[in-house]
């Protein structure tokens, strides 16, 4: 892992690099956990943090690198089982992200990235609406509305219980800072339980078990949330990280497609 090349190359798209030991600090890793990938702070802003297993060595490079629109396609690979997974990393309205990339052949530009970052209905949208190429990846077109790893789209015919409809909720994925929406309502998906320790929950009978094993484990902070359900959400759509929008009419919520790739198995959409 050359250091000062990946630093020039993420330098090229207005990002610093560090690399440290691996210290157990949760991100996004390849097969192994040989490299974890986090966006840290410092005095000086954010930066990319390379956290490297000791006494591996493996391969970190630039696949292709848009430094006008400050992203870059990044390959990681195990040098001794020669796997290797994708991200697609860069800076999106005020802060840097790293975004873990589908195995989808073919993926060798920060476009095909973005493209599979994006579900299936979302670009089904795009097609069917002839949206310009140019357009497609803009945070706001006919076919979708995006901020950050959620995607927006119109769904003026859906019928809503208002007696249902809940105000001010997060969406969530894994641990990282959810978005907050005006009103939102949900249907379907598969009820857990929640905690600081369990952030994509747990079914009743995962729960039964840990409860049985762990009778402690009654007296932590849990919360009953849905997983993996159908959202709608209207109204305005908060982050620290992204420019508020507001959604006039229902809008169903997908996120993008990061947790189909190997890096990202363990994170879910918790609500």
């Amino acid at each position: 892992m050359d250091v000062s090349v990946l630093a020039r190359q993420f330098g090229r798209v207005g990002a610093r690099v560090k690399v440290r030991p691996s210290g157990g600090r949760r991100g996004f890793s390849n097969i192994q956990g040989t490299v974890t990938i986090n966006i840290d702070r410092d005095r000086d802003g954010e930066f990319f943090e390379f956290q490297v297993q000791p006494g591996s060595n493996p391969l970190v490079e630039a696949v292709q690198i848009q430094p006008d629109i400050r992203h870059l396609l990044l390959m990681t690979r195990d040098s001794e089982r020669g796997e290797k997974h994708k991200f697609l990393c860069g800076h999106d309205e005020r802060a840097w992200f790293v975004a873990a990339v589908p195995e989808v052949p073919g993926i060798a530009s920060v476009a095909a990235a973005m493209e599979a970052l994006k579900p299936g209905l979302v670009r089904q949208r795009q097609n069917n609406l002839r949206i310009r190429s140019k357009n497609r990846n803009r945070r706001r077109n006919e076919a979708f509305i995006r901020q950050g790893e959620w995607f927006f789209i119109p769904s003026p015919n859906l019928n809503v219980d208002p007696k249902l409809v809940l105000q001010n909720e997060p969406l969530r994925r894994g641990r990282g800072k959810p978005h907050v929406v005006e009103f939102l309502y949900r249907i379907g998906g598969e009820t857990v339980h929640v905690s600081n320790r369990y952030p994509n929950g747990l079914t009743a009978t995962q729960y039964g078990k840990l409860l049985s094993r762990r009778p402690e484990a009654r007296n932590w902070p849990w919360s009953v949330l849905r997983r993996n359900p159908q959202v709608y959400v209207r109204g305005r759509v908060r982050h620290s990280d992204h420019k508020t929008i507001e959604l006039h009419g229902w809008h169903q919520v997908l996120m993008n497609t990061e947790t189909q790739a190997a890096a990202m198995r363990h994170v879910a959409f918790v609500d």
